[in-house]
């Protein structure tokens, strides 16, 4: 007796661990998935691109800076001692703005708020420093460095803008200028297309009217002679004061002119208006793109 009931036990057993391999081998035999809900699905298809156009919004700022640091500055630039430090430090904190921001993207799903306050900070500070650049702040600009303003009160200062002239002499502009036009006529030299610092410091304004020889050497006419301060003549003729300050000798030219004090400021405020464009610019995309990304990482919260 006791031999048959072990005999039923075993028999049973086998019988069961046999129909469970077969319900497990059987592919009509449904499985029970996990469901992830097509809400919580549709929320990463968004978030994901969005993560991926945060990153690559932020690369300009890295490329940026890496121009400012190594790429050198406009001719004379650097006797206006603020510019280049201002220059670094514009740069690190570009560089600062882009490891906050990818930090915030890649961190994205455990710290949402604190990260979009984070990565807010620099963003606004960028955006503040682009509009500066560009002279929106039309009381205080004369005390921001490189605002328009600020670089008329500087290239107009006289113990300034004499290192300026003598720096600009010792890149040979005009040197460069007279050996690049040596066999040019005086309609083809006028077409040429010049650059602002050519055009203001190593020849005389157009107004004065002189007698073009080469591009740094101009004879007065007997009509701008007749017209020149103090003549009493033609005073009905606009007259140019830089034309009493051009000078055929390649150590003065017209780097005591106003033109020539205007082509270096010309130079200065368009390279610091297309910073501050680009700080504008790439800084506002930022911002609406970290805002998209914190509201969907929300979303996926939430219905996750």
């Amino acid at each position: 007796m006791a031999e048959n009931t072990n005999n039923n036990a075993q028999e049973t057993l086998a019988i069961t661990v046999t129909e469970e391999k077969n319900n497990i081998d059987d592919p009509k035999v449904e499985q029970n998935p996990i469901k992830v809900p097509r809400k919580s699905l549709q929320t990463r298809q968004l978030v994901l691109p969005l993560a991926l156009v945060t990153f690559l919004l932020s690369i300009p700022f890295l490329f940026q800076a890496i121009w400012l640091l190594y790429v050198q500055q406009y001719d004379c630039e650097g006797l206006l001692k603020s510019l280049p430090r201002l220059q670094i430090v514009v740069a690190i904190g570009m560089i600062s703005t882009f490891v906050v921001s990818n930090g915030v993207v890649y961190l994205r799903t455990r710290f949402p708020a604190p990260g979009l306050i984070l990565v807010m900070v620099p963003l606004v500070v960028m955006f503040i420093v682009g509009i500066s650049f560009g002279g929106s702040f039309k009381m205080e600009t004369r005390q921001i460095p490189a605002s328009p303003r600020w670089l008329k009160m500087k290239v107009n200062s006289n113990s300034n803008w004499n290192n300026i002239k003598s720096c600009l002499y010792d890149t040979r502009i005009c040197r460069d200028l007279e050996a690049r036009s040596y066999n040019l006529k005086f309609y083809d030299f006028t077409t040429s297309k010049l650059s602002p610092l050519e055009s203001g410091c190593c020849k005389p304004p157009t107004i004065c009217e002189m007698e073009y020889v080469n591009a740094t050497y101009w004879n007065k006419t007997n009509k701008e002679m007749a017209t020149g301060r103090g003549s009493g003549m033609d005073i009905d003729v606009p007259y140019d004061e830089d034309c009493d300050f051009w000078k055929n000798d390649e150590t003065i030219l017209c780097y005591d002119c106003h033109h020539c004090k205007d082509g270096f400021l010309k130079t200065l405020e368009g390279k610091w208006m297309k910073l501050g464009t680009f700080l504008v610019v790439v800084s506002v995309l930022l911002m609406i793109s970290h805002l998209l990304l914190f509201i969907g990482s929300m979303l996926e919260q939430d219905r996750g």
